[in-house]
């Protein structure tokens, strides 16, 4: 199997990273400045699991060759369209697409664009950023990676995206309920998200001050009646953890106000905001959602002035 890396950021770079390090033939598609940094340098990894640096495949739009067997999308969702003109040529008939972006937007936008049995679900949990130097740098010992297709089917073809993703030195994982995982997902993030730009500071600190608590479980409670309007329901024992998770007393706080606090763009829209349109769209009442994504959109236009 051959498999097409659109992005090297991050989350890309570290498991594309570790599956090349496997022995995997693996290509990442990049940005010529990012081609330049890690022909120059090397992808370079800094992990609680081991760091190594690697001599990555390396390829640019202009010079993309034809199909791929897999692609493994992994770029901001609001970079998702240049991200798909860049990268159709690899695009085939058998290809599997995987996406790992926040929110579930990018799913109908890419059935739209190449067809429904080109989407394979995936969801990972990491937390990695690039540092100053373009290394990638893992937070915790936290590298999973979810996949499936999302009728939950066991075909042959995911058969075999499974034996290449296993052995290769993160936890990956063939789910019969991919889907329902991916909306999961983006329940959690809208509320740790959620919380942590609106108020400004971490979960626990949120949870710490006069009715935190009460706040984090109203708008837990808000997402999954739209989740469960528009889309696939959450088990019980996910929304038991993510009731925890969004009341600890520990300091934790989401990609997306990590990047608020650094001042760049953020993922709004995608994370917030297309949950407030398919509240709408299903007459479910959400005025927190409404406050949060009005605050946010406050932030994302002084960011343009």
């Amino acid at each position: 199997m051959r498999m097409l890396i659109v992005g090297a950021g991050s989350t890309g770079g570290y498991f594309g990273g570790r599956l090349a390090q496997a022995g995997r033939d693996v290509t990442f598609l990049v940005h010529a400045a990012r081609a330049k940094q890690l022909a120059e340098h090397g992808l370079q990894i800094l992990s609680p699991h081991g760091d190594i640096t690697l001599r990555p495949q390396l390829v640019t739009a202009e010079s993309l060759p034809g199909p791929y067997d897999a692609i493994l999308l992994t770029v901001k969702a609001f970079s998702l369209e240049g991200a798909l003109k860049d990268m159709a040529p690899a695009v085939g008939a058998q290809t599997m697409i995987l996406p790992v972006l926040n929110g579930m937007k990018h799913v109908d936008t890419l059935r739209n664009r190449f067809g429904k049995e080109s989407v394979v679900g995936c969801a990972c949990k990491i937390a990695g950023s690039v540092d100053s130097e373009g290394r990638i740098v893992l937070a915790n010992l936290v590298h999973d990676m979810a996949y499936g297709e999302m009728n939950g089917e066991e075909s042959a073809r995911i058969q075999g995206l499974d034996r290449f993703m296993r052995d290769a030195g993160f936890d990956a994982r063939l789910s019969p309920d991919i889907e329902q995982e991916m909306w999961e997902k983006w329940i959690l993030l809208a509320g740790m998200g959620g919380i942590n730009c609106l108020m400004r500071g971490t979960i626990g600190e949120v949870a710490q001050a006069p009715k935190g608590s009460e706040f984090a479980l109203g708008l837990l409670e808000e997402i999954v009646a739209v989740v469960r309007s528009v889309g696939v329901p959450p088990s019980d024992e996910f929304l038991t953890s993510a009731a925890s998770a969004l009341t600890t007393k520990d300091s934790t706080t989401s990609s997306m106000y990590r990047d608020l606090q650094r001042g760049v763009h953020i993922e709004a829209d995608q994370i917030i905001g297309d949950l407030v349109e398919r509240a709408y769209a299903a007459a479910v009442k959400v005025p927190l959602l409404e406050l949060i994504y009005t605050n946010l959109c406050v932030y994302q236009r002084r960011l343009a002035v």
